[in-house]
């Protein structure tokens, strides 16, 4: 009598289930992306970088100097004070506090400028009625001449270019310059005497 052999019946997968290698089962670890690292500037040219912007430094300040020179050649007074007649001009009968404040200086600064151009007969002084410490300020006749006469702009070429700058532009600026501060040990408060 023989035997027949019988062969196992294959294994049904269940439906939808493709068939996965036993390898496969197991998640293979994810690569973490590689990012190139920015090239270094070269050593030349880092080297000779703060060496160009003090250059840049002694040409605002050259062309700030050449402007209250031919200012004060032009008119005889200094641009400072070209500056203070331009903002008593703009508004007659401000205190001298604010004066100092359109001009970012100190009120001393602002008293000692004011005192020149009373001398000068260019500015004419008036106590208050209410409170006699405050001091108002209007233009005498030859004030108003001399600030005609006088190369425009009264405030300054580095003012009026900094008005000109773009808000995102003046405020990096702002930012750079108080971070050099910091670095020199410039306190906050430091005396900011104007230039000319």
């Amino acid at each position: 009598m023989s035997s027949a052999t019988v062969q196992p019946a294959p294994r049904r997968r269940a439906r939808g289930k493709p068939a996965t290698p036993a390898a496969a089962t197991i998640a293979a670890p994810v690569a973490a992306p590689v990012t190139a690292p920015k090239p270094a500037l070269p050593a030349a040219a880092t080297a000779g970088t703060p060496a160009r912007v003090l250059r840049r430094f002694r040409q605002v300040f050259t062309a700030v100097r050449s402007h209250f020179q031919k200012v004060e050649k032009q008119v005889g007074i200094g641009g400072a004070q070209v500056w203070a007649l331009g903002v008593i001009a703009e508004q007659p009968g401000l205190a001298v506090g604010s004066l100092a404040r359109a001009m970012h200086i100190h009120q001393s600064t602002a008293s000692n400028l004011v005192r020149g151009l009373v001398e000068r007969g260019l500015v004419q002084t008036e106590r208050g009625a209410a409170d006699r410490r405050t001091v108002y300020l209007r233009l005498q006749p030859a004030g108003t001449e001399l600030l005609a006469r006088a190369p425009a702009p009264h405030a300054g070429v580095l003012l009026q270019a900094l008005r000109e700058l773009d808000p995102a532009t003046l405020a990096q600026l702002e930012a750079d310059l108080a971070r050099l501060l910091q670095q020199m040990g410039v306190p906050e408060d430091a005396p900011a005497v104007p230039i000319g």
